[in-house]
């Protein structure tokens, strides 16, 4: 099937992703209001401002300008603290996310072009960005966080339970990094399945200098996370360890179901970061 044709996976995963993300930045926001104002004003105003700067550089349409913004904003008011600073909140590693991404999205552009690779002009979908951070999002919920803290998943401290969000957000990074440079950088890259030489840009390649600037992203997105979070050296490994999981699960199934038609990178992109918090999940439950 063509990607055309496989439009209803990126549908769906709007579907999952945004009335979660609505429903709780709406209650948030209802609830904070009358907490602390100052938590409302920063967060939305940050987020908002985010969007706006991302789509004026063109790196994404005015739909996902505002699916980011309230996927942006969704993760800083599951990530407050006191006493209250809102670069102590996930906008942080949200904006590591952003900046790695669009650097790597502009390295050897006329290459890419070439390639016929090259990221549209006008910038990522809505479905992009739901299909990148929707699952840091998910898992931020106040649902998923519940659920999380009642079974233990990351032993006692609540800034943990953020370590599926963000390995799912250093995946993200992972994977965009990861693709783009090998692409300029990477030579001819190789298929994870086979190991056999492929064109660049092939969905499932792996090229050596596209996986070492993939791996590295991972640690930044969790390294800033954990410094911005006031976390431990715990969430950092959790965050890294998910999200460089991620980027080969990610590597496996272009390789394989995406290849045969199945998937397509919406879809894709989405279960890669779903494994990365799996990973950091199954790894917080070890003891």
């Amino acid at each position: 099937m063509t990607q055309s044709e496989l439009g209803w996976q990126s549908k769906l995963v709007l579907l999952v992703v945004l009335p979660v993300v609505g429903t709780d930045v709406v209650l948030e926001t209802s609830f904070w209001a009358g907490q602390d104002p100052a938590v409302v004003l920063s967060t939305l105003g940050l987020s908002a401002l985010l969007g706006l700067v991302t789509w004026k550089l063109r790196a994404a349409t005015p739909q996902a300008a505002a699916t980011g913004a309230a996927i942006t904003a969704n993760l800083m008011f599951s990530t407050v603290t006191f006493p209250y600073d809102p670069w102590h909140t996930a906008m942080v590693p949200v904006l590591a996310v952003s900046l790695l991404a669009f650097a790597a999205t502009r390295i050897g552009r006329a290459k890419k072009e070439r390639l016929g690779t090259a990221e549209a002009r006008r910038g990522r979908s809505a479905a992009q960005v739901a299909a990148n951070l929707g699952v840091a999002a998910l898992t931020a919920s106040d649902v998923a966080q519940m659920w999380m803290a009642e079974r233990h998943w990351f032993g006692r401290a609540a800034i943990s339970l953020f370590a599926a969000g963000l390995a799912a957000m250093a995946e993200a990074a992972a994977d965009t990094v990861s693709s783009e440079t090998g692409q300029v950088f990477g030579g001819r890259p190789r298929m994870i399945t086979t190991w056999r030489a492929a064109d660049p840009g092939t969905d499932g390649a792996v090229s050596m200098a596209g996986t070492v600037a993939g791996i590295t992203s991972a640690l930044v997105v969790a390294g800033l996370g954990t410094l911005a979070l006031r976390g431990d050296a715990r969430l950092l490994w959790l965050a890294a360890g998910g999200g460089v999981f991620g980027l080969f699960f990610d590597s496996l199934l272009g390789a394989t179901l995406e290849a045969r038609g199945w998937l397509n990178n919406d879809a894709v992109n989405f279960l890669s970061t779903a494994s990365a918090a799996g990973f950091a999940m199954a790894a917080g439950a070890i003891r």
